[in-house]
């Protein structure tokens, strides 16, 4: 049964509406996937916030027509599409993708698209080897932290080396009277 003009204005919509959220596009032909393989995919990229589309060429070519930021995109729309669209961390996005790809190894990257640039497949692949969003919070705080306890051994040393500096002196002149009352 073919699609109705209401539907293919809904599911422009919808694909404008998961653009505008998305940091990162990434367009991959997926001809071969069983419904079983796609639904895998989906799962596996569910966790980083990442939303995979199955629609035709010219559904996605118009939802990008007037956004300049992924008009470059209608360069890679040939062939079987599916686009994963990213909101969060794109490279634990990546990283399931790539676990997929070698797992089912019927997929192919076509590429994607990031604030208005076209990435090719090793872009994105460098992208992907970037840590993720919950590595770098774990490097700042441990960053802070072992900051925060230098800080901390310092200030108390500071009583510490003040109190030895004063026994010092306190037992040089002890030592110095000591002297003197024996001469």
């Amino acid at each position: 049964m073919p699609r109705t003009i209401e539907d293919k204005k809904a599911i422009v919509a919808d694909l404008k509406e998961t653009l505008s959220q998305s940091q990162l596009a990434l367009v991959i032909d997926y001809q071969g996937l069983t419904v079983a393989e796609i639904t895998d995919l989906r799962r596996r990229l569910r966790p980083a916030g990442t939303v995979c589309k199955v629609t035709k060429n010219t559904l996605m070519g118009i939802a990008i027509q007037d956004d300049e930021k992924w008009q470059v995109l209608s360069e890679l729309l040939t062939g079987s599409s599916a686009f994963l669209l990213v909101k969060d961390d794109f490279s634990a996005a990546i990283k399931a993708y790539q676990d997929f790809q070698k797992a089912s190894k019927k997929t192919e990257l076509r590429g994607g698209v990031m604030e208005g640039r076209l990435l090719k497949e090793p872009d994105v692949k460098a992208l992907g080897d970037l840590p993720s969003k919950e590595q770098l919070m774990a490097q700042i705080a441990g960053a802070i932290n072992a900051l925060a306890t230098k800080i901390a051994v310092g200030i108390n040393e500071v009583p510490g080396s003040l109190a030895r500096a004063l026994q010092a002196v306190a037992d040089q002149e002890k030592g110095s009277e000591g002297e003197e009352s024996a001469s």
